[in-house]
């Protein structure tokens, strides 16, 4: 089942007295946009119905019908049997079926998709192992293998795709190049917009996990109701992406969120602390870090720590309480900087009965001003592949209910856009 999709509010059509020596064009492409966001979030409609929900007359919903209907967004329903004598209304639907998103997960040790239709239904996924070490043509090959055999078992042409999302670890610039990156070998500096944007025809849009993994507690996750969240990531290191007034914040470089940057704040290394049970030195991190990102001994003993904790070994508590005291610095800067009404916990570490979780409550919130809910998420692995598509739907929505242009047909997009630019809305 999707996940419920989570729509900005329409303004309304305009009537064309409201226009009155204006541009016409606009009022129909105003109009249009109100008619087609109604039928998309409020389901199939009759031609009266929907002219009375969207405001406008019958004659001029009918003739934006005929339009969005040549455009391939909307379709006239097969009348219902048995509707009584005279002839059926005519009942018209959203085609969800016009167009695909595609949300790209890329990490050190797999690469992870999500295909769905225009209302967010999913219609196809795939997931993919990858060497740890491999180069990033290498990475970024199997990640275009990927893409062709996802699209081929869900019978979808790639030509269907309106807008592509990619998560990654690390900082990803305005252009879609990741800057920084400590989590992938090799990747910091691929200019990943780029590579992939060769591949569709379609807007190709890159951004940081953490901030992907918000977006998706927002849509569908344990943030449904929040406008002002802060998802923290916590894995081989702990990363964090905001969202301020339902948008995401990015920041002027992409690096918004990155406060584990500073040691001082214990979100680095944070895996390492829960196997060791100390505060590691540089061999020591690595040592015990060896086999993580190719899901090795280390990212095993984490899970059984955390398990053993949800079973309340006491040792295993000790080991979370330990990292979770660490952690609370760096958290609470993030609530004391933002004042954000919901923190959202996910990533590697917070599943298994959500331990560390409770062990955060209980040290963060102390060290907060406000009265901040801190929550585990629901979503576990599917949060940044779920963010990415959201972030593709929005891209999508952009395009869908534009006024400032004449809106293309649905079908194979056109030229692709400069990869890598910045989700609608952020900041």
């Amino acid at each position: 089942m999707a996940p419920p999709a989570r729509r900005p509010p329409s303004g309304g059509a305009v009537s064309e007295r409201s226009l009155h020596g204006g541009d016409l064009s606009v009022l129909r492409r105003l109009n249009s946009a109100a008619t087609l966001r109604e039928l998309r979030d409020g389901g199939e409609s009759t031609l009266s119905g929907l002219a009375r929900r969207v405001g406008l007359s019958r004659p001029t919903t009918e003739g934006v019908l005929g339009d969005l209907i040549g455009r391939g967004l909307v379709a006239e329903v097969a009348p219902r049997p048995g509707g009584g004598l005279g002839r059926p209304a005519r009942r018209y639907r959203f085609r969800a079926e016009a167009g695909h998103a595609l949300g790209v997960e890329i990490d050190a040790h797999h690469v992870r998709l999500l295909v769905t239709d225009l209302s967010g239904e999913i219609a196809g996924g795939r997931r993919v192992d990858l060497d740890t070490y491999a180069r990033p043509d290498v990475r970024i090959a199997a990640v275009r293998a990927a893409v062709k055999a996802c699209l081929a078992e869900a019978g979808i042409d790639r030509r269907s795709l309106r807008a592509v999302a990619v998560g990654t670890p690390g900082v990803v610039g305005p252009d879609g190049t990741v800057t920084r990156c400590a989590a992938v070998p090799g990747w910091e500096g691929v200019e990943l917009g780029r590579e992939l944007g060769r591949s569709f025809a379609c807007p190709v849009l890159v951004e940081n996990d953490a901030n992907l993994a918000a977006m998706a507690e927002r849509w569908c996750g344990a943030a449904r109701a929040a406008d002002d969240v802060v998802c923290v990531l916590a894995g081989l290191h702990t990363g964090a992406g905001a969202l301020i007034g339902g948008r995401l914040h990015r920041g002027r470089w992409g690096a918004a969120g990155e406060i584990g940057m500073l040691p001082e704040l214990g979100l680095r290394n944070t895996t390492a602390v829960l196997i060791t049970g100390a505060e590691p030195g540089p061999a020591a991190a690595g040592a015990a870090l060896a086999g993580l990102a190719s899901a090795g001994p280390a990212l095993e003993d984490a899970g059984r720590v955390l398990a053993a904790a949800g079973r309340a070994d006491p040792a295993a508590l000790e080991a979370v309480e330990r990292l979770a005291v660490r952690m609370s610095r760096g958290v609470a800067a993030m609530a004391l900087a933002l004042d954000p009404e919901m923190i959202v916990v996910g990533g590697p570490l917070a599943g298994a009965g959500a331990p560390l979780v409770d062990a955060l409550r209980r040290h963060v919130l102390p060290l907060c001003l406000s009265p901040v809910r801190i929550e585990a998420s629901r979503l576990g692995d599917e949060a940044i592949g779920l963010g990415a598509v959201r972030l593709a739907l929005d891209r999508i929505d952009e395009d869908l209910f534009r006024v400032d242009r004449e809106p293309k047909a649905a079908g194979p997009p056109g030229v692709a856009e400069p990869p890598g630019a910045t989700a609608p809305g952020a900041r």
